[in-house]
C-alpha cells in the first residue's frame, strides 16, 4: 500500500471519530426544539440517516472536515422535508389556465371559504332542516343548476368520466348507443369513449366517417336494440377541412321521433358565452338543454371553474333513473366538493364571472397583462445577473378545452449572464414555492395571465434570492 492511500485512510479514520453521537446531536438546542415539534421518532430517524450519509462521504474521501453546525442544519432541513406535505402549492407562470398536471381550475376564494366552513364542523349534508328528517345531498346544487341552465334535474358525481359511465350504464346497458366515428375521442390519462362505453355494458354502434357524419347515418343505424344517440364534444382536437356534423337539434328530433334518448357529453363544462374572448366551439351547457337534449354531462373543474366533479343535467325521468343506479353511491361526491360547487354556481347565478379565477384569466386582456409584466420585468432586471424584457406570446386554456385556440399575452422573457434558460427553469421549479415557467429560444418565459398579484411578489422574492452568492 502506498503512502497516499495510507494517509487517506488515516484522515478518514480521524474524521469518523469526530462524528458526534446521535444523542449528542439531539441534545443541541435547535434539535431539541425540532424533536418537540415533530416528535422523537422522526428526529431520530432523520439524524441517523444524515449521520450515515456523512459516514459514507467520509469513507469516499469527499468530506474534508466535520462541522457540527452544518450537520445540525442538514438535519433540520431533512426533517422539515420529511414532515412536509407532498401536495404543495406552485406558482403557475406557464400561461396554461386549466393545467391538468397542476390541478386545473383554481377555486374561487368564496368557494374555498364555504368549503372550509362546511368541513370544519357538521352540516345539513343529508338532513332536511325544515322537516327534521333525512334529506338528499343533491338539493344543495340541483336548485342552482335548474335556475341557471333550465335543467329539470341535476346530479353530481366525482368526475365527468364517471358521469358518462353512469349515464350509459343506466340508460343503455345491453343495448346499442349510436355515435359518430369522428367523436370516438381519447383524452389525457387514456380516457377513451369506446372503453367507457364497453365498461358501462352499452354496445357502441359507430356511424359516419372520421370527418363527415350526417343525420342519415344515424337514422340508418337505428334498430330495435337502439336506446340512445350519443353526441361527444371533440375536446382536445379539431377536424378541419372537408367536414360535416349534424346540428344538435337535428339529432334531438331524430332521437325523439324514434322514442330514443339523446345524450351529449360536453366535456369542459362551459356555462357562459366565451366568444367575446375569441373562444369558439365551446357553447354553454344551457343551449344543449334548450335544444332538447335529455342528458348533458360536463366537468366541474375545467371551464366551469370549480372543484373536480362530473355534472349530469337534463330531464327528470332519465336523471331519476340514473340516481337510482347502485353505482351512483359509489361515484357520488363528498361535502367538500358540494360546498365548493354550490358556491361556484352561486357566483354564476349572480353574474360575477371575474370572481372565478379561471374565467378571470380567460377574460384578461393582453394590455392588462402587459402592464403587470412591464413592472415585473423592471424588478427582475435589478436582480444580480438577470435581464428581462417583454415579448409577445400566447396563453392557452388547456384541460382538453379549445384545441388550436390561443389567447394573446405579454411574456416576461428572462436571461441570466451565467445560467442557461433550462437551468433557470430547473432552479425555480425546485424552489419552495415552485415557480413553473416555459423555456423557448434560450429564454425563461413567465406568463402572468396565470399568476395572481400575490404570487407575483413571490416571483420577485425568488429572483432576489436565487444565485445571490454569484
Amino acid at each position: 500500500m502506498d503512502s497516499h492511500a495510507t494517509s487517506s485512510q488515516s484522515v478518514s479514520a480521524s474524521l469518523l471519530r469526530q462524528i458526534p453521537a446521535v444523542d449528542e446531536l439531539l441534545n443541541r438546542p435547535h434539535l431539541r426544539v425540532l424533536e418537540k415539534r415533530l416528535g422523537h421518532r422522526l428526529a431520530l430517524e432523520v439524524t441517523r440517516k444524515v449521520l450515515q450519509d456523512l459516514r459514507d462521504k467520509v469513507c469516499q474521501g469527499s468530506i474534508p472536515e466535520i462541522r457540527v453546525e452544518e450537520l445540525e442544519e442538514e438535519i433540520l432541513k431533512e426533517a422539515e422535508a420529511e414532515a412536509g406535505f407532498s401536495l404543495q402549492p406552485v406558482v403557475n407562470a406557464t400561461g396554461v389556465i386549466l393545467h391538468t398536471n397542476l390541478g386545473r381550475a383554481p377555486i374561487a376564494l368564496e368557494a374555498l371559504a364555504h368549503l372550509v366552513e362546511a368541513a370544519a364542523g357538521y352540516s345539513n349534508l343529508e338532513f332536511d332542516l325544515e322537516r327534521g328528517e333525512r334529506g338528499k345531498r343533491d338539493v344543495h346544487t340541483e336548485g342552482l343548476f335548474r335556475s341557471l341552465l333550465g335543467a329539470e334535474r341535476a346530479l353530481v358525481v366525482n368526475n365527468n368520466a364517471a358521469a358518462v359511465l353512469l349515464a350509459l350504464n343506466t340508460l343503455a346497458e345491453g343495448s346499442e348507443v349510436i355515435v359518430s366515428r369522428g367523436e370516438l375521442i381519447e383524452i389525457g390519462g387514456s380516457f377513451r369513449i369506446p372503453d367507457v362505453c364497453a365498461k358501462s355494458g352499452a354496445l357502441l354502434r359507430e356511424v359516419g366517417t372520421t370527418n363527415r357524419t350526417r343525420v342519415s347515418d344515424y337514422a340508418s343505424a337505428i334498430n330495435e336494440r337502439t336506446r340512445m344517440l350519443l353526441r361527444v364534444h371533440p375536446s382536445n382536437f379539431r377536424v378541419v377541412g372537408f367536414t360535416e356534423r349534424p346540428a344538435l337539434e337535428e339529432l334531438v328530433e331524430l332521437a325523439h321521433r324514434h322514442n330514443l334518448l339523446l345524450m351529449e357529453d360536453l366535456g369542459s363544462g362551459c356555462l357562459i358565452d366565451l366568444s367575446p374572448q375569441g373562444i369558439r366551439g365551446e357553447l354553454p351547457a344551457g343551449l344543449s338543454l334548450q335544444a332538447g337534449a335529455d342528458v348533458v354531462t360536463f366537468s366541474g373543474d375545467k371551464l366551469l371553474g370549480g372543484p373536480q366533479a362530473g355534472i349530469l343535467v337534463g330531464k327528470r325521468e332519465p336523471l331519476e333513473r340514473i340516481r337510482k343506479n347502485p353505482m351512483f353511491r359509489a361515484l357520488r361526491v363528498d361535502k367538500l366538493t358540494i360546498a365548493a360547487l354550490e358556491a361556484t354556481i352561486s357566483i354564476y347565478s349572480q353574474g360575477r364571472f371575474d370572481s372565478l379565477p379561471a374565467l378571470r384569466m380567460i377574460r384578461m386582456s393582453k394590455e392588462q397583462i402587459a402592464e403587470r409584466a412591464g413592472r415585473l420585468a423592471e424588478k427582475i432586471s435589478t436582480c444580480a445577473g438577470f435581464t428581462a424584457k417583454l415579448r409577445d406570446g400566447h396563453s392557452v386554456i388547456g384541460g382538453g378545452s379549445t384545441p388550436g385556440q390561443t389567447l394573446e399575452t405579454s411574456l416576461v422573457a428572462v436571461r441570466h449572464r451565467q445560467q442557461s434558460a433550462a437551468k433557470l427553469e430547473e432552479t425555480f421549479r425546485r424552489r419552495k414555492p415552485s415557480i413553473l415557467g416555459r423555456v423557448e429560444q434560450d429564454e425563461f418565459l413567465i406568463d402572468l395571465r396565470t399568476v395572481s398579484e400575490i404570487e407575483e411578489q413571490k416571483i420577485v422574492e425568488a429572483f432576489e434570492k436565487v444565485f445571490s452568492n454569484q
